[in-house]
């Protein structure tokens, strides 16, 4: 422990945002890079308890105090090492996990918890900057096994960077044009560039990966051919299929589903022509976002830089409370009211509201019709005589996914799915087909990328002790 007194001489003090007047006119990353030295004032706030909560807190389980220690006396060489021992993209987690770790952390019982997020970022850029971060770590024996890894999210590349590294001969598909899945189509630039994913990718080839993008597994290689081909499959394809909003006048043009809209524009930004016939776009038109989580918040920044009107965001659940309330202690995820940057740039928000009708005039939108609600003994009731009204030329679905798509390369395996529709797995991450396996949303649900890395990890050690145990002439045909 660094400071034994740090936590009671140095307050938490956040990162700062670039100006809202500022970082409307460009789509670069919000936050701005803290000073070295303050980084190392706040990671000597930390404890090191002897029972450390973030360990807890954290999917990963990062060794955070020591890491914390480690910046806060200059070594970060150090530093780098244990962070990535648990971590393969710190500089992802860095930037857009909601930082679970730093809800457990004892100071927060007094809700002035370290800074963990900020010294994580900060640990990552600095090895970035000196290439520390990028160095390959390729397997000394090559195992001679092949393994295709199906999805390039934050559980794709996890697992496929942990397989090379066990030796394995590892090739990642990817639907999309470009490696990263909704790292790089789904989370605006302005949350996280996206030449991150480039730099690590770079690594990952040196390590072994190849990656095929533009390959949609299930229609232009069947899965019974992977099958064949490859001794091992690891299904990483995400939760894309969105939950809808079958409303009249769900037809209307106007009416889209928030990630229909985020990607066009994370492409527009990359430098692709977006055809002008489907372009979706926020400019000069009255925003309604229905939806109140990340990707809800995302569509909220992204239409306001592309100049809309106004932005009015909905969610139907009550509005949180401003503070804990008894019911919900520490540790446990503090269900508070929390603001956004995006947010914080000029968007009225509102709870409690169902949306019943999209109203359109001449074939177009023009509105929506929705109604208060309040949730008595767990059901919903409308209130009476709340009716609501709002004028809208774009409304933006962002109320979550169902599940994995299941139409193509899962109904072609014939893998179980458990009662919510994901892919049924054990605890190795090995589906109901032998040599099969399936990690991050596919199989647990939409959730977080810290966990879709977690479990990019849990289930590349399985693929790695399942591929030990088999003949080699078996492989994944079984």
């Amino acid at each position: 422990m660094g400071d034994p007194k740090g936590f009671l001489k140095v307050s938490r003090v956040e990162e700062d945002d670039r100006s809202v007047e500022e970082r409307l006119h460009d789509w670069r990353e919000v936050t701005e890079h803290a000073p070295e030295e303050a980084v190392r004032a706040q990671a000597s706030r930390c404890m090191e308890c002897g029972i450390p909560f973030c360990h807890q807190g954290c999917p990963l389980g990062n060794l955070i105090p020591e890491w914390n220690d480690l910046v806060y006396r200059g070594k970060h060489a150090e530093a780098t090492r244990r962070l990535h021992a648990t971590n393969n993209f710190p500089e992802v987690t860095g930037r857009v996990c909601p930082a679970p770790c730093e809800a457990s952390c004892v100071l927060n019982i007094r809700e002035e918890p370290v800074t963990i997020k900020t010294v994580e970022r900060t640990i990552a850029d600095l090895a970035f900057a000196d290439g520390s971060a990028l160095t390959p770590h390729p397997a000394s024996r090559r195992s001679g096994r092949r393994v295709a890894v199906v999805g390039s999210g934050p559980a794709g590349l996890a697992a496929a960077q942990q397989l090379a590294r066990a030796g394995h001969d590892v090739t990642l598909f990817e639907r999309d044009d470009r490696i990263g899945g909704l790292l790089r189509y789904g989370i605006p630039d302005f949350k996280m560039e996206k030449g991150i994913i480039d730099r690590r990718m770079e690594q990952m080839r040196a390590e072994g990966v190849v990656f095929h993008a533009g390959v949609d597994v299930g229609e232009a290689i069947g899965g019974d051919r992977l099958r064949r081909e490859f001794d091992a499959m690891v299904l990483a394809m995400g939760a894309r299929a969105p939950r809808d909003l079958p409303i009249p006048g769900r037809e209307l043009p106007g009416v889209h589903f928030a990630m229909e809209f985020l990607v066009q524009q994370n492409r527009r930004v990359a430098g692709d022509a977006v055809n002008a016939k489907t372009a979706i776009l926020a400019t000069g038109k009255r925003v309604v976002v229905i939806g109140g989580g990340d990707t809800g918040s995302d569509c909220v920044g992204t239409s306001l830089r592309q100049g809309a009107a106004s932005v009015t965001q909905l969610e139907l659940m009550p509005k949180p409370s401003l503070v804990r309330v008894p019911a919900n202690p520490w540790p446990e995820w503090p269900l508070v009211l929390r603001t956004s940057s995006s947010q914080e740039e000029g968007c009225e928000r509102d709870w409690a509201v169902s949306t019943r009708a999209f109203r359109g005039e001449g074939g177009r939108l023009v509105g929506i019709e929705a109604a208060r609600v309040v949730f008595e003994g767990g059901k919903m009731q409308s209130v009476p005589g709340s009716d609501v009204s709002l004028p809208t030329e774009l409304v933006l679905l962002a109320m979550g996914f169902v599940g994995p798509e299941r139409r193509g390369l899962v109904e072609q395996l014939g893998t179980e799915l458990d009662a919510r529709g994901n892919v049924r797995t054990d605890p190795t991450g090995a589906t109901s087909v032998p040599g099969v396996f399936a990690a991050g949303d596919t199989s647990r649900g939409q959730s977080l990328v810290v966990w879709a890395i977690a479990d990019g990890r849990r289930v590349a050690a399985g693929v790695d002790a399942w591929l030990r145990q088999v003949p080699m002439a078996r492989a994944a045909n079984g």
